[in-house]
């Protein structure tokens, strides 16, 4: 069904039938039901702090009296989520951005901790800074963030990160 096809349809409905569609996708759909809670109750600051909780859980795991410290596991793809969760709910640009330069920054300081001998982890982390620069120029918001953006990108040089000279190639898209 084409977007036209659907306005046809609910230009058809009565209000009752419409809100008796929109309850029965609310209780079908997990996604549906998601974002109606975000829209009536954006608990931005809440949703934050949860996502960089779990994102600092992947390097630096919690110890609990229960369990023995867990290995990190540097898992790029729970900070993709929560940013690819956050752009289809609607979030402010600012959180997103910082959700992305968080991911990148505590991915840093465990690699200032520990040795980090897999190729991949340098090759995602530039990814995830290229994909924030991005967002941030196409939402506006680059300019708040420079020196966050800056500081990441000098910590590549003094960690001596391999591929620090594509990082100097973003900086330098953006510097004048």
């Amino acid at each position: 069904m084409s977007k036209r096809d659907l306005k046809k349809y609910l230009n058809q409905l009565t209000k009752e039938q419409l809100e008796e569609q929109i309850l029965e996708l609310y209780e079908k759909f997990s996604p549906v039901k998601v974002y109606y809670n975000f829209v009536f109750n954006p608990k931005e600051e809440t949703l934050l702090q949860e996502c960089k909780l779990k994102i600092s859980n992947e390097y630096f795991p919690l110890q609990t009296a229960a369990k023995k410290r867990k290995k990190p596991k540097m898992r790029r793809s729970v900070a993709q989520k929560y940013i690819k969760h956050f752009i289809s709910l609607g979030v402010d640009p600012f959180v997103i951005a910082d959700v992305m330069l968080y991911n990148i920054e505590i991915a840093q300081a465990f690699s200032s901790e520990n040795t980090i001998k897999q190729e991949l982890f340098f090759k995602s982390m530039f990814n995830s800074f290229e994909q924030a620069v991005v967002f941030m120029i196409a939402n506006g918001v680059l300019n708040e963030f420079k020196s966050r953006i800056n500081a990441i990108h000098k910590e590549t040089i003094t960690q001596k990160w391999k591929n620090e000279p594509e990082f100097d190639a973003i900086i330098e898209r953006f510097e004048y």
